[in-house]
């Protein structure tokens, strides 16, 4: 006998429907720890953990959802064209940002997680946590780190930025959509960015160009950082 959680469209059906609850959720009652992201994870890992459904059992549908995440990300790049000229402006200002911005979350991190006397092994897996999962992972794999600690902590990240970053920044009385968006993709990778074009299509630009640039800058500074960090550690 097939149960519904063997087929495909087991995991496909309920990442829907866990989504669209949670977005219901959020019109209705507008609290900020119901973000849709954040509720409809933490209902999926909850219901799978209840009927004994194993992830990989669950991902034989959810990997269809997953396969349109790359050209998602490639349709950002239509977002960025129609708001070029806008961006064209605030080009210099924006790259050093977010090469500052990106940078010194390397940083920070490493410091931190010494510090706080880590693992030497837990401090190589999070040096890249800023960065969307495929590139964080291989910048993992030079730094000889754990890559499955590397995914854990990047989608965290993400989700956090996405439930928690512009009401953070707006706490910090920063408005602008350039510097919204600038500060969800840099801090908050591809979640992030979809917060971002929520609020609006300038910001989601910007944060889908801050994704890509930092992207670029951590993968080349994270060995280098982390190599010369634990050397004077």
């Amino acid at each position: 006998m097939i149960h519904f959680y063997d087929l495909p469209v087991f995991g496909f059906f309920i990442t829907i429907l866990a989504f669209y609850i949670a977005q219901r959720l959020k019109k209705r009652f507008n609290y900020v720890f119901l973000n849709p992201v954040l509720v409809s994870m933490v209902a999926i890992i909850t219901f799978l953990e209840c009927v004994s459904v194993d992830f990989d059992t669950y991902n034989n549908g959810a990997k269809y959802l997953s396969f349109f995440l790359s050209p998602t990300i490639v349709a950002l790049g239509v977002l960025f064209y129609e708001k070029f000229e806008q961006i064209k402006s605030n080009l210099k200002p924006f790259i050093t940002a977010v090469a500052v911005g990106g940078t010194i979350s390397i940083i920070t991190v490493i410091v931190l997680s010494i510090l706080l006397h880590a693992p030497e092994i837990i401090t190589r897996s999070l040096a890249a946590k800023s960065v969307t999962t495929p590139i964080a992972i291989e910048i993992t794999k030079i730094t000889k780190g754990i890559p499955s600690i590397t995914a854990v902590v990047v989608i965290a990240v993400g989700i956090f930025g996405n439930a928690f970053g512009v009401e953070l920044l707006r706490f910090l009385k920063i408005k602008s959509s350039n510097a919204i968006g600038t500060a969800l993709g840099t801090a908050a990778h591809g979640i992030g960015t979809a917060r971002a074009i929520e609020l609006d299509p300038l910001a989601g630009a910007y944060s889908g160009l801050a994704m890509c640039i930092n992207g670029l800058i951590t993968a080349v500074v994270t060995p280098y950082l982390v190599q010369l960090i634990l050397q004077f550690a």
